[in-house]
């Protein structure tokens, strides 16, 4: 089935790239059109609390997201938790489609975000929603009092262990090298807080249980030892990963990326990319708002041009 109405922007992604991008679109006078595929907000939607944004000096993600969305709906931007299986992204007329249905627009803003990584470990399929989660703000509170692991050793994993040593007896971090790679600030923190035990050079091999979790197997790299913890959950925070496939006629980079520069453009004419999901340097949520308000500002004048 195909809508026969063609909206200006269509945005993929209604993280914060993506409601940026409609609110600076709407603003410029054109119709928006965003599809998101699970949970508006993205990331920002399973931080604890964000504290590096201007003029909010400490806010929680969900509210964050919440906020922004909201803003975006108060501007008039259509939001509509459909996926997006496909794009035709050459020509005057660009198409994407969902399982819905089949959309025209003008241009397209990709703003599709970034997925969390998996171990790939053993247990860890069959054990998640039962104390395997790859969100400790959404899923902490079920643990309350009790004993769990966080792996990885970034900024995520500091902070998933930082919000759960709150509600936790226990925390243990296992991170497979040497040293934490999270912030100074947040290294600090993670240290000083005496319910957090970090595992070194440490790596999962399964996580066990019956019908849900009660321990996970570790081993250590440097002495090929081996032991097991008792947990009640393992909440996976060891990085991220873009989502890319159905964007192909799209230069990628070697990670999945796709490529564009600060200008958010691309080698197709009225296709724009915002966000995590593309190449660059830091990836925040004030550099995924930027995003957002370029490529925004980039498809206006693109459509602009197109109606003269």
């Amino acid at each position: 089935m195909e809508d026969s109405t063609m909206t200006d922007v269509i945005i993929v992604g209604a993280g914060c790239a993506g409601l940026t991008a409609a609110v600076y679109a709407i603003r410029a006078g054109l119709s928006v059109l965003v599809f998101e595929k699970y949970m508006y907000g993205g990331q920002i939607s399973v931080s604890s609390e964000v504290e590096n944004y201007p003029s909010i000096e400490k806010i929680s993600g969900p509210d964050l997201s919440n906020n922004i969305y909201q803003q975006a709906i108060n501007q008039g931007a259509d939001i509509r938790f459909e996926e997006v299986l496909s794009v035709q992204l050459d020509g005057t007329e660009k198409t994407v489609t969902t399982a819905e249905n089949t959309y025209a627009a003008k241009a397209v803003i990709i703003a599709n975000g970034v997925q969390r990584r998996t171990l790939g470990c053993a247990g860890e399929e069959e054990f998640t929603g039962r104390g395997v989660s790859y969100c400790a703000t959404c899923d902490g509170a079920f643990f309350r009092g009790k004993t769990v692991a966080v792996v990885g050793g970034g900024n995520t994993a500091l902070e998933d262990a930082l919000f759960l040593s709150n509600l936790c007896e226990k925390v243990y971090i296992i991170h497979r090298s040497e040293a934490l790679r999270g912030e100074k600030v947040m290294r600090d923190a993670v240290l000083s807080r005496a319910n957090i035990t970090v595992l070194y050079d440490t790596t999962v091999q399964e996580i066990r249980g019956e019908s849900k979790v009660s321990s996970v197997h570790v081993q250590n790299s440097q002495t090929d030892e081996s032991s097991v913890l008792p947990v009640d959950a393992v909440f996976i925070a060891i990085g991220l990963a873009p989502d890319n496939q159905i964007f192909s006629a799209l230069a990628l980079d070697s990670a999945g990326y796709l490529v564009a520069d600060e200008n958010c453009t691309t080698a197709i004419p009225g296709v724009y990319v915002a966000g995590d999901n593309r190449t660059k340097l830091l990836r925040q949520i004030i550099t995924a708002a930027a995003d957002g308000a370029v490529a925004a500002f980039q498809a206006a004048n693109y459509i602009n041009v197109l109606s003269d």
